[in-house]
């Protein structure tokens, strides 16, 4: 199975964004690169709205994270509430 990525900005924001996503997908793994952080997962990563929110103690669109992306793999259904990436179509 291939692996899915994304890769953002190393900034504040990224770090929060960062915690949020290893606490919903437990087997990441991330790497940190210069001035990137680059988060992967065998098969399929979900992000959640609600767990970047208690994470920056503040409200939280998903659109925001287009700001800090660098680059992505795998296919994305994206809603107000959860942001995936898979291989599994």
């Amino acid at each position: 199975m291939s692996k899915v990525y994304l890769a953002l900005q190393d900034n504040e924001q990224s770090h929060y964004i960062v915690e949020a996503i290893e606490e919903d997908n437990p087997d990441v793994t991330v790497i940190y690169q210069p001035a990137m952080i680059r988060i992967e997962k065998e098969g399929s990563m979900v992000i959640k709205r609600e767990t970047i929110e208690e994470h920056m103690g503040r409200e939280f669109d998903l659109h925001e994270l287009q700001l800090h992306l660098i680059t992505m793999s795998g296919h994305l259904d994206e809603t107000d509430d959860e942001f995936a990436l898979s291989w599994d179509r």
